[in-house]
């Protein structure tokens, strides 16, 4: 996912010649400009489409067949995709590019479910903040690849572009060759399957010969809850007015996640490298240290989250990144008369990213897992994902008229931040080293009817007592 959202930028002037040379050899006829830039547009911005899909057929999907099955199988897609990219510069097919994007954005769109579903429901419970993190962190890695790979030293050239481009079918033949030595979720074998043998066996392979019995107590203690309910439909969540916040609060933390700024900041970077006085032969090691300055914070969130606890960094990153906003907008506006100023913004930048990438990027992506209960859990992935993939899209369509307004954009993101942090502040329990019921019973002891303060008790016993009585 993260290797295809920065790949495109490097090869946009080889793409856009290849649309260029189809056209006049099939039909005799050499796009404008702007028909070109329109084409290359709906190349990029078709893979928000292909992730869409994939996330609408996930749960389902992952409900029946399990999370390590579709994991399997989806690396079928990706590599699929990336024979057609490497041989759409030979076969003179820009369209071939087009439907590799689409199905490099299914794949994408059902990883993004299944992967972190797997990955928390594998993770025993300290350790699974810490797990959760590696998502956003393996994003960053992606993306990081995708910068550096694509450099005119390396992939980024003539010759080599479709490879650059079909890169992803490599990993994806990786995890092809692997995956099946890893078993399937415990906790989807005991919960939905009732498999306690195979969940056994689960455990052992992956936590070892280790007393897990705690860890087994919570799955059946849950399983009691769920009073051997099936997997809920998106609808079905939306309708449940007992997870009435956990979903409000996947719907705030994925609508921020989108329109946070960070698009916008990545994009202005290089002017500002530039009026730095940056060369602009150096500007690309100059957006390569961007990408670098997000894996570097990320790898660092994933060290501390257990100490520090996901609600701290949730909201201090977009604390952090409302004032940094504040700041960019005052710098860019005094740099033409300030000679200096353009190096407080390039600090800035850094800084921004340093919030984003410590706190929200790493906390969102498994949230819907760690809060939600089994029966919700595809469902709830399925919203996040549909919600990243629409942003993604919209904010793609429309940034171009975001650029319009220069660097006042940066308050319209200010908005999202600040009310995403406050959200956090008021409205979002700690999540850290908690079962779903758990969290589900802090919920309820923020946002109960009475509105009166009370002592906040260690012994949940009371409230999740009342949960089980509940329909999850």
């Amino acid at each position: 996912y993260g290797f295809s959202i920065s790949v495109m930028t490097s090869p946009s002037d080889f793409i856009k010649d290849l649309v260029n040379k189809t056209c006049v050899q099939r039909y005799s006829v050499s796009l404008s400009e702007r028909q070109v830039s329109l084409i290359w547009s709906f190349t990029v911005s078709i893979f928000c489409i292909g992730g869409l899909l994939g996330s609408l057929g996930s749960g389902p999907l992952i409900s029946k067949y399990g999370r390590l099955k579709c994991l399997l199988l989806n690396n079928f897609v990706a590599i699929f995709g990336a024979v057609l990219m490497l041989l759409s510069q030979k076969a003179m097919s820009f369209e071939m590019i087009m439907v590799g994007r689409l199905l490099y954005g299914i794949n994408s769109g059902l990883i993004l479910v299944a992967h972190p579903m797997y990955l928390i429901e594998c993770a025993p419970k300290r350790l699974r903040g810490m797990v959760g993190v590696t998502i956003a962190t393996f994003m960053s890695f992606g993306k990081f690849c995708g910068q550096l790979m694509g450099i005119s030293d390396l992939l980024g050239t003539e010759d080599m572009w479709p490879w650059l481009l079909g890169f992803n079918g490599f990993t994806a033949l990786l995890q092809l060759v692997t995956l099946p030595f890893l078993p399937e979720s415990p906790k989807f074998l005991l919960l939905n399957r009732g498999d306690t043998q195979a969940c056994g066996k689960a455990l052992n392979m992956l936590w070892g010969n280790k007393d897990f019995s705690d860890e087994v107590e919570e799955m059946l203690k849950e399983k009691s809850a769920l009073q051997s309910s099936r997997s809920l439909s998106v609808m079905e969540l939306f309708q449940d007015k007992t997870v009435r916040w956990q979903l409000t609060t996947i719907i705030v933390f994925f609508i921020t996640l989108q329109l946070s700024g960070i698009n916008a900041v990545y994009f202005y970077s290089l002017d500002l490298f530039r009026a730095a006085g940056i060369h602009e032969q150096h500007l690309k090691y100059a957006a390569l240290g961007t990408g670098l300055c997000e894996l570097c914070t990320s790898v660092t969130c994933f060290m501390i989250v257990e100490n520090v606890g996901k609600r701290v960094l949730m909201f201090g990153g977009y604390l952090g990144m409302s004032i940094i906003l504040i700041l960019l907008t005052i710098t860019i506006y005094l740099q033409t008369w300030v000679t200096w100023m353009p190096y407080c913004s390039m600090v800035l930048v850094f800084l921004f990213i340093f919030f984003f990438a410590g706190g929200p990027a790493g906390v969102s992506a498994p949230s819907p897992g760690e809060i939600f209960t089994q029966s919700f859990k595809s469902a709830g992935y399925t919203i996040a994902c549909i919600l990243n993939w629409t942003g993604l899209f919209v904010l793609g369509m429309t940034f171009p008229i975001l650029v319009d307004l220069k660097y006042f954009c940066f308050l319209i993101f200010l908005f999202f931040c600040l009310s995403c942090a406050l959200f956090v502040w008021f409205h979002v329990p700690e999540m850290r080293n908690r079962t779903a019921l758990e969290i589900a019973a802090e919920f309820e002891w923020m946002h109960r009817k009475s509105g009166k303060s009370t002592k906040k008790s260690n012994d949940l016993n009371h409230s999740n007592c009342k949960i089980c009585q509940t329909k999850f």
